[in-house]
């Protein structure tokens, strides 16, 4: 089990994976634009609602609940501030690494990259890098770190 565990059964539409699919395909295409979203979860709450919800007062009221519950573990010492503090020294390693790369490589980037960090893998959506943005989880900073520059590289043109 991992965070938000929640025992109790919302009311998901029957047709919740593709929504979810569609849902995470526009989020992301924004994300990764000239203009990111930095904060999900508070600028697309109506958003993620709508779609991933069947629209009545009951599971409007579970998502608040929901939506309360990650809020309150995200702003708490155990979420953000301490996920924050855990990737500085593998992004430290990794900038390292992928910069070390593109200079034996003679590869000048054109941009910034843009990495967004997510908590867990995403079974639904497809997190492939794109043209200078990438999409990592947790687990790829600490299990997965070799597999972060090759992956890092695609991304840069």
């Amino acid at each position: 089990m991992k965070f938000p565990y929640i025992a109790l059964k919302y009311g998901f539409p029957k047709d919740f994976e593709k929504r979810y699919r569609e849902l995470w395909s526009e989020i992301s295409k924004r994300v990764s634009s000239e203009h990111p979203i930095n904060d999900i979860f508070n600028e697309e709450k109506n958003i993620i609602y709508q779609s991933l919800f069947t629209e009545d007062d009951v599971t409007l009221n579970e998502f608040e609940e929901i939506y309360l519950s990650f809020k309150v573990w995200w702003n708490s010492l155990a979420g953000r501030f301490s996920i924050e503090r855990t990737i500085d020294a593998p992004l430290d390693e990794v900038y390292r690494l992928l910069a070390n790369l593109l200079i034996e490589k003679r590869i000048k980037p054109k941009k910034s990259l843009d990495i967004s960090l997510i908590y867990d893998e995403c079974l639904l959506g497809d997190i492939k890098p794109t043209f200078y943005f990438s999409i990592f989880t947790i687990d790829d900073w600490f299990i997965n770190r070799k597999k972060l520059i090759p992956k890092l590289q695609l991304s840069i043109h």
